[in-house]
């Protein structure tokens, strides 16, 4: 029991109030309506309807059945929807929270992670004209070089090389040295 309660402490230290508040706001935004007042962010996206809600929103028709009653099962296959449908709509895997994570409130950070995700994502879809969570993902720099350039470029010492000017490594030892006496 008692690491059990570490384990739960060392988790809640993990959340961010300020990135929870942005998250909250921008799942409001988009959806067009507050949460309930009083109650705990992890509370209203618990049962997963409001997540179904935001992804239908950001891709239409992404999740065609959301449970809103039926027991605690119907209520996780709504938290596996939300996360199927973020895949088909480019989240990396590495970046989807668990079900329990959620469901049983283990990791919440890793919830609200999940949701920035979720809005950097946004960016790469241009249909989607709404607002966005956290910073666009760079994009790509490509350059072209001329085979000219590319063989320049072969010819240049660069500064890290340096050079040794005809060191050597005469008169150097490693560690402390030692005789070895043969006895009789």
């Amino acid at each position: 029991m008692a690491l059990e309660r570490q384990v739960r402490a060392k988790l809640a230290g993990k959340r961010d109030p300020q990135q929870e508040r942005e998250a909250q706001e921008w799942i409001e935004s988009v959806l067009g309506n507050k949460f309930p007042a009083g109650e705990a962010f992890e509370d209203v996206i618990r049962d997963g309807q409001v997540l179904c809600a935001l992804m239908n929103k950001l891709s239409p028709g992404a999740i065609p059945k959301v449970n809103t009653g039926g027991g605690q099962f119907k209520m996780m296959e709504n938290i596996n929807a939300f996360q199927k449908a973020m895949k088909e709509y480019g989240v990396p895997d590495v970046d989807v929270f668990q079900t329990t994570d959620l469901w049983e409130k283990k990791d919440i950070a890793q919830v609200v992670t999940t949701l920035f995700a979720l809005g950097r994502t946004t960016y790469k879809h241009p249909e989607w004209k709404g607002p966005y969570l956290g910073p666009k993902p760079s994009e790509e720099c490509k350059r072209d070089f001329t085979e000219e350039q590319l063989r320049a470029g072969q010819t240049v010492i660069g500064l890290q090389a340096g050079s040794n000017k005809g060191a050597t490594q005469a008169g150097q030892s490693i560690g402390a040295t030692r005789k070895i006496l043969l006895g009789k």
